[in-house]
This record gives C-alpha cells, structure tokens and sequence, in this order.
C-alpha cells in the first residue's frame, strides 16, 4: 500500500474516511497480526503509514530516524517513508491536547490518573506534563512501567481530579465495559477518553451524567490525523478543516433518537427526516413486534408492563452498535436508564413535545388508549423526556417546520 494505517485489530476504525476528507489519496485499512509484524516492516512497502493499537512502541525498533517527540514520549503513530529511511512521528500528542482544548478541561496543577500501558497511554501522560498538571499517575491491570493498579488508584488517588483513558476499554465491539467508575473518584471534574467508537463511551456519559465535563475521542482522531496528512504530504491542515472533517464524520456516524409521547410522531417524523437526511431508519416498536411475533397489546396482556419492557430494553441493546440511523422510540423508553446510557452511546436525543391536547389515543397503546390515561401519562414523564434529550422540537408547527427544527437541532 502506499498511504495507510496498521493495526491488530481494525474494524472500529474511521481513519478511511477521515483521510479521504482530509487529502486525496488511496488510504487502505490493514489488520496485521502479530506474528507478521516485523515482515511488513521490513519490506517497507509504504509511502507513510499510522499505527494503531498495539504496535506504537513495537514500530520504533524498525525506524531510521524518530522525532524528538516521538522519541521522548516513547510511542509512535505515523511512519514516513523518505529517501529510503523510516521517520516516526507522534501526531497523537498533537491530537490529545486539541481533544482536550475541545473539550474545555484544564490540566493545570491538576492530579491526572491516566488509564493504560501501552503507547497512547504515554503520549497522554506526556500530554498532562506539557499542559502543567500537578501530577500524574499512570494506571494498569498489572502495574508494570511505572504503573500502578487500578486498586491503588482507587484507595490512594481517588482526589484525582482529571482521568484520560488511553485503553481500549469501551471500543466496539465491546460498548458496554468501562475502566472505571467515577464514583470512586468524586473529586473529577473533566474526562477525555480516546476511544471514538462508539461516539460516547460509558466513562463518557456516566461523567456527563454527573455534570462532569467529558468528551470522547473522535475529535482527537481527527486532529491526529490531520497532523499526520502535514507529515504525509508537507502540506499544512489549518484548525478550521479539523473542525469541518470531525462534524462531517460525527454526523455520518451519529444517530437521531427521537423520544416523546405516544402519538407525538416519532414514527411519523421520523421517516421524513430520515429521508432528509439520507440516513436509515428503525421504529423500535416495530423491532419488538418482529422479535415476538406478537402485537404489543398482546405482550402487555400476556406479559404485562414489566414483560413488555424487558423486550423492549432487549431490542434497545440490539441497537447499540447501529449508525446514521433515526430511531423512533416508545413512549415509555426513556424509563429504564440503561436504555438511555445504550441511546446515548450514538446518538442525540430530540424530544418531539406536542401538547396533550394535540395527542391522539387509539388502542394500540395499553397505557394510553383513552384521555385519562394519556394524560396521566404526560403527568408521569414530561419532566423525564425534558431531561433526557439533547435538544427539543416544539411540535406546534407544519410537518416541514418541524422536519427542519429536527434536522438543525442534529447538526448543530
């Protein structure tokens, strides 16, 4: 290949598309195992490469030459061929500290707990020195490097006030894991994770829950990447092209998720502004009648509430993984917060607010399928959609109107 990036394991990957935005050449993908590492390298049949996990410190002992950088922090993330000698670059240092610009979190004399061992680990322990923090602890299952435990940090460091995860706990496919639980940690007050598939992972969206100023790493891949198309082709990628790159490729890869009342127009809506926005579309009610076979009338009467949810949360898991796709929720979805962390991860939560008056009952909503219970049900979760969207569509306008105030609210 002449232009690309290398890894273990690539499927999560982005950096495809990133690069054909950000330059104009052919960017292949290659999964490399272990064992055939050091063949390719030797071969050297390459213009300029990135390297992902694991290979960021294995890289270094086939270089020519290293930036004094790259050398210092010990990782290496981009390779360039040049007058027949390997060069080495660490663009992530770059990508780290315009991740958590970004993101409005100051290090500065700041205790950092900076979670794994490997080469991005290092590069945000870097980072966090660079930026002035106070100190700055590196953790590891196995405390190896210079590393202590998870434990340690845990009982010793729990006054941390900044944690940057550098492993890939949380990455597709495996969403639902999570390093740490910053409920051990209560003196937080920011958190970058470079993990940006999915688009928010659980440390991310546990610190937002809790008013914690956080930010997933896509925007650090970006800024990556564009450092590494200047090493790649001498040319420069100036701030505003980063911004435009990262919005384009969070918007391909985010979803609408459309919550509101039975009736609101979630389904409705949903299918226009889909095709508005040439994005796929799924209405999870109509995901748990074909996973049943059965109508929902028929589940609650023979399952009740507590059966339906189940089934329902079942199917919400099921769409954790899914992209550029709108989805329309039931009116009781947003209930179970485990729905909301799996919608989250994703996608941006609109709440489609039509008034009570404007709602319509019918009998294929056993918890609202007349006017009293409709409105007990707007009692019971109007506050709960309020907090749990994004952002909120009035819904007391035309169709198209309201189609257009979804479509700004998502690419905002």
């Amino acid at each position: 290949m002449e232009y690309g990036c290398i890894g273990e394991k690539l499927s999560h990957s982005f950096s495809k598309e990133i690069h054909a935005d950000l330059a104009s050449y052919e960017y292949e993908i290659r999964e490399i195992p272990r064992d055939e590492l050091a063949a390719f390298m030797h071969a050297r049949a390459f213009r300029a490469i990135n390297v992902t996990i694991p290979y960021k410190q294995d890289v270094i002992p086939y270089l020519d030459e290293i930036d004094p950088i790259a050398a210092r922090i010990g990782a290496v993330n981009t390779i360039v061929h040049r007058d027949g000698k390997l060069v080495g670059y660490n663009t992530d240092f770059f990508g780290m500290t315009a991740l958590l610009e970004r993101g409005g979190i100051t290090l500065a004399d700041k205790k950092v707990l900076v979670l794994g061992s490997g080469g991005t680990s290092k590069t945000a322990e870097a980072v966090a020195s660079a930026l002035g923090a106070r100190a700055v602890c590196r953790v590891s299952r196995t405390a190896r490097d210079g590393c202590i435990t998870y434990e340690q940090a845990r009982t010793q460091h729990a006054d941390a006030q900044i944690i940057l995860n550098a492993t890939p706990c949380g990455m597709f496919p495996n969403p639902d894991a999570q390093p740490v639980d910053l409920t051990d940690f209560p003196e937080v007050d920011g958190v970058a994770d470079a993990i940006y598939n999915p688009l928010r992972s659980r440390l991310v969206l546990q610190a937002q829950a809790r008013g914690v100023a956080a930010i997933g790493g896509l925007y650090m891949l970006v800024a990556q990447a564009a450092a590494a198309v200047e090493h790649f082709l001498g040319t420069a990628v100036d701030k505003d092209e980063i911004e435009r790159v990262y919005r384009k490729i969070r918007n391909d890869k985010q979803n609408l998720v459309l919550i509101g009342m039975p009736g609101c127009g979630t389904t409705t809506l949903g299918k226009r502004v889909a095709a508005r926005l040439g994005m796929d579309f799924i209405d999870t009610d109509e995901q748990i009648v074909k996973r049943t076979g059965k109508q929902i009338p028929d589940i609650f009467a023979e399952q009740g509430e507590r059966g339906f949810r189940e089934i329902e949360a079942a199917v919400v898991r099921s769409l954790e993984s899914v992209q550029h796709t709108v989805i329309a929720t039931g009116g009781g979805a947003i209930l179970r917060p485990d729905n909301l962390t799996a919608l989250r991860a994703n996608g941006k939560l609109c709440f489609l607010d039509r008034p009570l008056d404007a709602l319509v009952t019918t009998d294929d909503r056993p918890l609202s399928s007349n006017a009293q219970l409709l409105c007990q049900r707007y009692e019971e979760r109007y506050e709960l959609y309020c907090a749990a969207a994004d952002f909120t569509v009035n819904c007391v306008s035309d169709m198209d109107e309201n189609i257009r105030n979804m479509e700004e609210g998502f690419l905002q």
